[in-house]
């Protein structure tokens, strides 16, 4: 896409008629490669335009242990002995184990690799117990900072077993405090020389935040464990091999019209050998193939692309995979110190069998039972389609050479068998500069349906750029904004965010979908800050971005209005501190109006429905507001939360906006269109 430059006063004119009610700076759109409004507000300001049902939704990806000891609801770290010091300086494959022997009981114990359960999970762990004492000897694991267990709830274990010695072995499960006190117990008796699973269920007796696994032998002998696991039985929707709870409710509640998966950076790998793979997650836990991550610590892969499609369904959010372009990370290595050259291309000589691996993936989340990944999903659980629409290639990548040659044999392979896929692409990590012009430059070339843009800025860019894709041109290819942020938690990065995403719904017609990034950290493992949910072992904490995201997700619309708010006064449209926008829920036939004044000031808005036919005089009006720097912390999670009241809504009424606040006005039109629509 090639720059162009508006320059004159009539564009300017046509810039305030069109935005009206929202603000920005007018130069910076001068450094956007395609200039071009929107003909059909221009033709029809009154009438409204369609815009993109799937606009706002989230972006998970595996980091700040959003995956293991976050979102995945094992209870166990490092089950299967796989940790190693290339996850991170100083672990082995006992990290997260203590060795246990209590009443004079000893043996030794070793991690082995001769004879694994699966050659994909090849450590395991030897129990050599000469002398069992009164207690038996074994292991203890502390979890993730400890194991939290509750009074009365029940905890599925597992583990798999194989006896080494000709006598079977009893075995006692605990679960216990950091005194020694039992809160509940399990047994089981190891009987066979080749590999078995054992299952138990555990009952605790009393509430503790910081609880342990103990699993000893209680007899002489020698045994063989591996994927040694404990779930709460009570996850999200109750599924195996589930989802914690509380976690996945708080992403529930932002009613995300779709969720990308599993990253980010975690995708395109660290290096070409560690590229995920989306086939070494699906199947039975003990087959899946564990790997280093590349934010410097380890993925089980038990939280994999089955989960993640089941979860998408479980919220009613269209899956977004993401999968490689074929290259690694331009910063493998480490090389973002010199400025990202450490990006590396699969083979040639690879390539046919890597795009099978993405055809595949079409098929196991769409394909027929009779098909052979079809087959697979229907194993797992599922034998209904997924039904996956869109298909992300690549993430922030360097538009070297290498990567646009196998970008375009992905693409051309799934156009070709596919084009009900919806491909993404990628340009680059920022909102403008050499990759950025190169990345559009080349999806204007193959014709890519819609690429992912990325940028985390200061606040202050977020409320100068508000303009920013008032001038994109809508022939070419749509927006994804996969990943941004106001780089920080306070009310008034959420706010900067709020304004902008104004700006995302008056151009939802080009903007396709937009998510926030990161979505949630674990606190103290974080590898990048902001994020929108911060959790422990005992609390989930929404941010007030969170809040912000959650108000424009669940007051989506389909159709936006421009010249029904106005500000009056409104200097011009560098001041960029109040927006507003408009949209209808064609579902509902609710209008909803969002007001964001991201200053310091009260200021008044007037709101004109007299298009409007019908209005319900009882609407609401849901408002989050506060001081510029608050925050919600764990500490004080509450600090900032959205308030609803009712609202009596006139056809036409001012409104005081309150500083620094966020109002959104939802109001019955009983179905009704515009006037202008239906004369």
């Amino acid at each position: 896409m090639k720059k162009q430059i508006i320059c004159s006063f009539g564009a300017m004119l046509c810039a305030l008629l069109v935005v009206n009610s929202v603000s920005g700076n007018v130069n910076n759109h001068k450094r956007y490669p395609v200039v071009g409004r929107d003909s059909s507000v221009k033709k029809n300001a009154r009438a409204g335009k369609p815009i993109s049902p799937d606009l706002f939704g989230i972006f998970f990806e595996d980091l700040s242990y959003a995956a293991d000891g976050g979102l995945y609801a094992e209870l166990i770290q490092n089950r299967s002995f796989e940790y190693n010091p290339a996850d991170r300086k100083g672990w082995n494959s006992f990290t997260g184990w203590e060795y246990t022997t209590e009443g004079y009981g000893y043996g030794t114990i070793s991690v082995e690799t001769a004879a694994p359960l699966s050659v994909n999970n090849p450590h395991y762990v030897v129990l050599n117990v000469e002398e069992e004492g009164r207690e038996g000897v074994g292991l203890t694991n502390t979890g993730f900072d400890g194991i939290v267990v509750r009074a009365g709830e029940q905890y599925n274990f597992s583990a798999f077993a194989r006896q080494l010695s000709d006598q079977s072995i009893p075995i006692q499960v605990k679960l216990q405090g950091k005194k020694g006190t039992v809160y509940g117990e399990a047994t089981f008796s190891a009987q066979s020389k080749d590999w078995k699973k054992y299952t138990a269920t555990i009952t605790a007796a009393q509430s503790d935040d910081s609880a342990r696994l103990v699993i000893v032998a209680k007899a002489k002998g020698k045994i063989a464990l591996d994927i040694i696991s404990l779930f709460p039985q009570k996850t999200f929707k109750n599924r195996t091999n589930g989802l914690r709870p509380d976690i996945a409710q708080a992403i529930a509640d932002l009613k995300p019209k779709f969720m990308r998966f599993p990253g980010g950076c975690l995708v395109h790998g660290d290096g070409i050998g560690n590229i995920y793979r989306w086939k070494n997650t699906i199947g039975p836990v003990e087959q899946r193939t564990e790997q280093r991550n590349i934010w410097n610590y380890h993925q089980s892969a038990g939280l994999g692309y089955y989960e993640y499609f089941q979860f998408c369904e479980d919220i009613g959010a269209k899956p977004v995979p993401v999968l490689a372009a074929a290259v690694s990370c331009q910063n493998s290595g480490g090389t973002w110190r010199i400025g990202g050259t450490g990006q590396r291309a699969l083979p040639m000589n690879e390539m046919q069998a890597y795009i099978q691996d993405v055809l595949d993936l079409i098929e196991y989340a769409n394909g027929p039972t009779s098909s052979t990944w079809g087959a697979k999903r229907a194993q797992a659980g599922h034998p209904a389609s997924f039904h996956l629409q869109y298909l992300g290639v690549g993430n922030e990548d360097k538009i070297t050479p290498g990567f646009r040659e196998r970008f375009k044999m992905i693409y051309d392979a799934v156009s070709a068998k596919h084009p009900e896929i919806t491909l993404v692409g990628t340009v680059g990590p920022s909102p403008s500069g050499q990759d950025f012009e190169l990345g559009w430059e080349f999806a204007g070339q193959l014709a890519v349906p819609v690429v992912d843009e990325h940028y985390y800025e200061k606040p202050e860019w977020f409320l100068r750029n508000n303009l920013r894709y008032d001038t994109y041109n809508r022939s070419k290819s749509k927006v994804y904004l996969g990943e941004y942020a106001s780089q920080g938690n306070a009310l008034f990065n959420a706010l900067a965010e709020a304004a902008y995403m104004t700006a995302l719904e008056r151009n939802g017609d080009v903007v396709k979908m937009a998510s926030y990034a990161p979505l949630i950290a674990r606190q103290g493992h974080t590898s990048w800050n902001p994020n929108l949910i911060y959790f422990t072992n005992t609390a989930v904490t929404p941010t007030v971005n969170y809040y912000v995201q959650q108000l424009f997700s669940t007051n989506q619309g389909d159709r936006y209005y421009s010249n029904i708010v106005s500000f009056t006064d409104k200097k011009s449209l560098k001041d960029s501190t109040l927006t507003a926008s408009c949209v209808k829920d064609s579902k509902t036939g609710d209008l909803i109006v969002k007001l964001v004044n991201a200053g310091g000031v009260a200021r008044q808005a007037r709101v004109d429905l007299t298009g409007f036919k019908k209005i319900n005089p009882k609407a609401s009006r849901t408002t989050l507001s506060g001081t510029s720097r608050a925050e919600n912390t764990l500490a004080n999670p509450h600090n900032i939360v959205p308030e609803t009241s009712a609202f009596a809504a006139e056809k036409s009424f001012v409104y005081g906006v309150a500083p620094y606040s966020l109002t959104v006005i939802r109001i019955k039109t009983n179905g009704d269109q515009l006037k202008t629509e239906i004369q």
